[in-house]
């Protein structure tokens, strides 16, 4: 089996979003879609590692060239100087106490040089996912929408992707699956799996649909998260 994971860049994604593409051979990195203000793009929910309750936002200011028009590829970062300022600042205030924090910083260290004048927010939050997936030991490969040649129709599109980068298997978050036509991907002679991370109040996988994946991997170190999501992959 040879599976494929279709989703946005997510600025320091969130747990249950890290363990998909964590699950997946290949991230099919989805930036030809339509820039939302309100979403995870350019921006990523901060808790306090003794109290996961309080959060912060962390985000980076975005400009569209296209107004709302402008696809995700697209988005520049509007003052670059403040997101690097932002994204080295806040991680390191919230997780500076943590037993693990020398490793998290050594994995985000790197992202400040992606953040230039001519740096779109796509690859800065494309950055800090690799770099996360780096420091669990992920050896997929990352592929982008944008250069691969697809059906317009949302379910097709999703069946072309997976078929273009050559797997056979399409992971599918819990909230794709409340709108996903399979047949697509019957037609091609494709597998569609759900993928549905758990869902706890407490433990390393509290807040995993809201907050970063910094705060497990701060709380509970990397090595006790890479074998959860390990976990998690064998189950598929």
């Amino acid at each position: 089996m040879r599976s494929c994971a279709i989703h946005q860049p997510n600025l320091l994604p969130r747990l249950s979003t890290l363990a998909k593409l964590y699950a997946a051979d290949i991230w099919v990195l989805l930036d030809d879609v339509q820039f939302t203000r309100r979403d995870y793009q350019h921006r990523a929910r901060l808790a306090a590692l003794d109290n996961p309750q309080q959060q912060q936002w962390l985000s980076v200011e975005t400009h569209l060239p296209q107004g709302r028009a402008t696809l995700i590829r697209d988005a520049q970062l509007a003052e670059p100087q403040r997101a690097a300022r932002r994204l080295g600042q806040l991680p390191a205030q919230h997780y500076h106490t943590s037993p693990h924090w020398k490793l998290l910083h050594a994995a985000l260290e790197p992202v400040a040089h992606t953040v230039t004048e001519a740096a779109g927010t796509s690859a800065v939050a494309e950055a800090t996912t690799r770099a996360l997936l780096n420091l669990l030991g992920w050896r997929g490969t990352i592929l982008r929408s944008s250069d691969l040649t697809t059906s317009s129709d949302r379910s097709t599109r999703l069946a072309d992707l997976t078929s273009a980068v050559g797997a056979n298997t399409y992971l599918c978050g819990t909230g794709g699956m409340r709108y996903l036509d399979c047949r697509p991907f019957t037609e091609q002679q494709l597998k569609v799996r759900a993928f549905r991370p758990p869902i706890a109040a407490e433990g390393l996988w509290t807040g995993a649909a809201k907050i970063t994946a910094l705060w497990a991997l701060a709380a509970y170190g990397p090595n006790c998260v890479g074998a959860a999501f390990e976990d998690l992959r064998t189950a598929i």
